[in-house]
């Protein structure tokens, strides 16, 4: 069954999403769950929680703020902190719903929100579980992949431009999330990003919007979830990876969830990093409920 719901945060912005839960009625462990990258909850994220849910696990999906049906004064804005911690009020907000067992609650996070869940489960105690799926585990070195080395420079300087226009009182500039020219500007620069996202946002999600503030790269290359690894222990933690993945390279993870203490598990798919959503998606849900299945019954 799935309700909408809206929640706000500390700061007074009102965050929407949808509450799934399972068909046997009473209270149950719950996922809270939002997506990655510019990307809005109907991009596949409905396919999951249904999973979920059918599997007795209830799932809290929301949109980020700036994003799909949340508020936000600042449109098209990716900043993990702030993302962080409006995950953590989504967190108190499902405490207060009366099917959820506040005493078992876990994240799934994907792609760049897949690196908030690995900070999260470091940071906050109150989950019990944590699966990060293709997950983008070290901001600095990730750009380092996704921008040629000669266009790197460049795009430093559009970024301090950028900084330097918005200190003296400009609007943020933006940038296209995807390029149908693999050389041309974007944020992830890659065509199996181009194919994904604008297929699913003409398929699923009209809402989406292709661009992202200048600012929201610049928050991307200092953001290293990998930092915070070792502390999610002793949550358990599993890391489902594409060993295909070159958007969020698949041996940045492998190297990443190295470091990571037990318990933890490690489920590889064989494609790349959008297949966890489509072609992949019943091995990816499968992973994760047998995970959450054996951590938060």
């Amino acid at each position: 069954m799935r309700t909408d719901i809206s929640f706000e945060t500390e700061d007074g912005t009102t965050l929407r999403g949808w509450h799934y839960r399972p068909p046997s009625g009473g209270r149950h462990p719950t996922i809270v769950m939002a997506h990655g990258f510019s990307a809005v909850k109907e991009m596949h994220l409905d396919d999951f929680a249904k999973a979920f849910a059918a599997a007795e696990l209830g799932a809290l999906v929301f949109d980020h703020r700036g994003f799909g049906a949340s508020d936000g004064k600042v449109r098209q804005e990716v900043d993990p902190e702030q993302q962080i911690r409006d995950w953590r009020d989504a967190l108190s907000f499902a405490e207060t719903l009366g099917s959820v067992d506040g005493d078992r609650l876990g994240v799934w996070g994907t792609s760049y929100s897949g690196g908030h869940a690995l900070v999260l489960g470091a940071v906050d105690r109150r989950i019990k579980c944590v699966v990060a799926q293709v997950p983008m585990v070290n901001g600095p070195a990730n750009a380092r992949r996704l921008i040629r080395a000669d266009l790197l420079a460049p795009t430093l300087r559009l970024i301090e431009g950028d900084r330097r226009a918005r200190w003296a009182g400009g609007a943020a500039a933006l940038m296209p999330v995807v390029s149908a020219d693999p050389a041309g500007p974007a944020a992830l620069p890659t065509e199996d990003s181009y194919t994904w996202f604008t297929h699913t946002a003409a398929a699923r999600a009209p809402a989406w919007r292709n661009e992202v503030t200048l600012r929201s790269l610049d928050l991307f290359t200092g953001y290293d979830p990998s930092a915070l690894i070792a502390a999610i222990s002793p949550t358990p933690l599993l890391m489902i990876v594409g060993l295909a993945d070159h958007l969020t390279p698949a041996d940045l993870a492998l190297a990443a969830y190295e470091r990571a203490l037990v318990p933890k598990k490690l489920v590889t798919l064989r494609g790349g990093h959008f297949d966890a959503y489509v072609a992949e998606f019943a091995a990816a849900s499968a992973a994760a409920i047998d995970w959450f299945g054996a951590h938060l019954r």
